[in-house]
């Protein structure tokens, strides 16, 4: 009996051996290794677009096929001309013609697949593929296949198989495979006209029309979105399933004492999500709410404030950071924000306030101790820290709120296990972002919580001006560096951002190069290779497929993902076409800094996820004090960063960097009395890397940057481990294009698991979400 999960060894020995090589194992991996694109059997292939050295999958019809006697060996070559619909032409050479000679024949519908050369003889030149393979194409066959009608299916490469044996070894796979449970109950399907998964499986593999695709498409990402819902409805129910303690306001507590000391009034957002929180915190249901807002739109007052009402009612509060330098910002501004209220028990501190604690990884065996025993007591209301406060031996007094900051840096899991600290109930939960999240993504990845915007900005924040400096004009490099020394000369400080961290022995700079295109560091470097000087750790490299990297952790520290958190969105094919350029880094930047005549007498700082943490914090001090001008630095400063004298900002080769990243980069900005300058320097004229940091520079609003920056990127990157900590499952569906169906989805399975929250009614729904939650158990182990 053939089902989804049999192994396809036991079906095509041969090809799983090759199939196997991209974790293709089971019937499942198979029939879910879409085609990523099709052919028009009507339509010949255009080969005024193919390029020497490319592989290609074409379509089109033999011309004319010659034999012809080698001249320096024996035996005959057959020559078959193929040709596409605007008269192009390309060869197809064999050095022995046997066996083609009856299957190339003139008029016959070939589909060929091979590596596109050049050769020019006495007749000319001309492009062909040499000992391609092929396969003749059949139509109108009584018994359905792999090429028998409708569009033809091209796939992603295998080792060893070209496009034309996958979908043959398909072909074999769903002629032996039995029904199959389907997990989208009859009834959603009836509703929206779904077919049944077989068939689904075979409109994509094997469609009869554009329409068939079409459809079976359609079914394939109604389901990932539904079984996504689905989980995320469980997920809920399983977590209200233990009840919360409620947490009630406190007349004349903390919390207002602290908002009478507050020097400023709240936003009317800021009040609302306030009243929203205290109403959760109330309730025996375990609040469940995420908090996004733009970069200062005052989250973290308002955090703070749903902390200390939580500490009135008798709890505390964790507040979990991605970094220790973010941690560290945290523990220092709620501590200047309560002032004595945050000296319970100390000298001229307030009798009815509370204590800090802090704990990271790098801390002293007698800091750590002290800090494990203000927890553990409940002496400390609020325990700031990065990911040591999961650790198993950090214990709660009375764990009431769970506050996670930057969500996307961390995993569901990782949060999770911080709740799991409150014996006997369930704590509850606020979680915060400054990436402002389309509602496609709000709905997908946080679809679990009630969600919460804070879409204004408090009074005094400034405005901030962006620029994008064209690299390939080396005066407009020039200028940007004389800008910066001129900010300093105003009393203002300047941030500069690389993409690397780099290494001591990099190439430096001749003396009064400009930092910009043209000079040696700017090089394009030819091949894939990394550029010289360059890090594998430091920077991000050209794959087929934008991802995140996360190098190598900092020494001496234990940031969740080092600090060089890069995202990078460039066009894979434009930069492979066009070369890779040398980033810079960090080190090479502050040397050459020191050698610009307009930069030499500044004071320059560095700061990077190399340094140790007290490191990290010197440096921070020093910039936040003024006893630094201009601070180069990695992205390790992109969240939580709060130094309001700081009022402009370069970020070098700043088409590497992501739309929302940009955006959170450029908050560190602004902060203070004067208006943010913001200049992106980028070394590529690719349209689309100007594009996209054209539309930075356009706007503000970060959430209108958010729905380009989705639209642009991939769903991996959105809902892959990184920010959802699990394989997302994502392989269809768009966020960026599908809100009706995911809208539509939600709505479905959340009323099926309202009604049924065991799904004793739905098995193969059930059955699914049990494997979805292996797959990402295993997952995290192999991680």
């Amino acid at each position: 009996m053939t089902t989804l999960d049999t192994t396809l060894r036991t079906i095509i020995a041969r090809a799983a051996t090759n199939l196997a090589k991209r974790e293709i194992i089971t019937v499942r991996d198979l029939l879910e290794f879409w085609p990523r694109r099709y052919l028009d059997p009507t339509r010949p292939t255009d080969f005024s677009s193919l390029q020497i050295g490319e592989y290609v999958v074409v379509l089109a019809f033999v011309k004319t096929a010659v034999t012809r006697k080698m001249k320096t060996r024996r035996g005959s070559m057959l020559i078959a001309t193929i040709e596409d619909g605007d008269g192009h032409e390309l060869e197809l050479t064999f050095f022995s013609a046997w066996g083609h000679q009856d299957a190339l024949v003139p008029g016959r519908l070939v589909l060929a697949a091979g590596t596109i050369s050049y050769y020019e003889d006495s007749r000319g030149g001309r492009m062909q593929l040499t000992h391609p393979e092929y396969e003749a194409v059949k139509r109108g066959g009584h018994t359905p296949g792999a090429f028998d009608e409708g569009p033809i299916p091209v796939y992603a490469p295998v080792p060893g198989m070209n496009s034309m044996k996958v979908a043959r070894a398909v072909d074999l796979v769903l002629h032996a495979l039995e029904p199959v449970p389907d997990p989208i109950p009859v009834g959603v399907r009836a509703k929206h006209g779904l077919p049944p998964l077989d068939r689904a499986y075979a409109m994509l593999h094997q469609p009869r029309s554009v329409q068939d695709e079409r459809k079976g498409r359609w079914r394939m990402k109604f389901q990932e979105a539904f079984v996504l819902q689905a989980a995320l409805a469980r997920l809920r129910h399983s977590s209200n399933a233990v009840p919360a303690v409620p947490r009630t306001p406190v007349t004349g507590g903390v919390a207002e004492q602290f908002r009478e000391r507050l020097p400023f009034q709240l936003t009317d957002g800021q009040e609302q999500v306030l009243t929203e929180i205290r109403q959760d915190l109330q309730r025996t249901v375990p609040m469940n709410r995420l908090l996004q807002g733009e970069v200062g739109s005052g989250k973290t007052v308002v955090a703070l404030l749903a902390m200390l009402t939580v500490i009135d009612a008798g709890g505390q509060a964790a507040l979990l950071a991605p970094t220790e330098v973010l941690a560290a910002q945290h523990q220092r501004s709620i501590t200047a924000l309560l002032g004595p209220l945050a000296e319970a028990g100390l000298l001229g501190g307030a009798a009815d306030g509370t204590r800090i604690a802090f704990l990271t990884g790098s801390q002293s065996a007698a800091e750590r101790r002290a800090n494990l025993l203000m927890a553990a007591s409940g002496e400390a209301g609020i325990v700031v820290g990065t990911h040591a406060l999961i650790q198993d031996h950090v214990q709660f007094a009375e764990l009431g709120l769970v506050v996670v900051d930057e969500q996307h840096r961390f995993g569901v899991e990782q949060r999770d296990a911080l709740r799991t600290k409150a014996d006997g109930h369930t704590p509850h939960t606020l979680v915060m972002t400054a990436t402002p999240i389309p509602r496609t993504v709000a709905m997908t990845v946080f679809g679990d919580m009630e969600t919460s915007t804070l879409s204004e900005v408090p009074s005094g924040r400034q405005p901030i001006t962006t620029h994008v400096v064209r690299g390939h004009q080396p005066n407009w490099v020039e200028r940007t560096w004389s800008r910066v020394a001129e900010e300093v000369s105003r009393g203002g400080q300047v941030y500069v951002v690389c993409p690397r961290i780099g290494q001591p022995d990099d190439p430096d700079l001749p003396e009064g190069t400009t930092i910009g295109p043209g000079g040696p560091i700017m090089r394009r470097q030819e091949g894939g290779g990394p550029a010289p000087g360059t890090s594998t750790g430091d920077t991000t490299s050209t794959s087929a497929s934008p991802r995140s990297t996360f190098p190598s952790s900092t020494p001496g520290g234990d940031d969740l993902f080092d600090d060089e958190t890069l995202t990078w969105e460039a066009d894979a094919d434009e930069e492979e076409k066009s070369g890779r350029a040398e980033l810079h880094g960090v080190l090479q930047v502050q040397r050459a800094l020191r050698e610009l005549p307009a930069t030499a007498d500044l004071r320059i700082g560095i700061l990077h996820g190399r340094q140790s943490p007290e490191e990290k914090d010197a440096v921070m001090q020093s910039f936040s004090s003024g006893e630094i001008d201009v601070l180069v630095a990695t992205t390790v400063i992109e969240v939580g960063v709060d130094v309001p004298n700081a009022t402009q900002m370069v970020v070098i080769d700043a088409d590497r960097f992501g739309i929302s990243q940009l955006h959170q980069l450029r908050g560190r900005i602004g902060r203070g009395s004067k208006p943010g300058l913001c200049l992106l320097m980028c070394q590529s004229a690719e349209s689309l890397s100007l594009e996209r940091l054209d539309a930075v520079a356009a706007t503000t609003d970060g959430f209108q940057l958010a729905r380009l920056d989705l639209a642009q990127r991939r769903e991996g990157d959105v809902l892959g481990a990184s920010q959802s900590g699990r394989r997302s499952g994502i392989r269809l569906l768009r966020l960026s294009r599908d809100e009706d169906l995911i809208v539509t989805a939600h709505e479905d399975a959340w009323q099926i698991v309202g009604q049924d929250p065991d799904l004793e009614g739905h098995p193969e729904l059930r059955a699914e979400l049990d494997r979805m939650d292996a797959e990402r158990a295993a997952f995290l182990e192999r991680g």
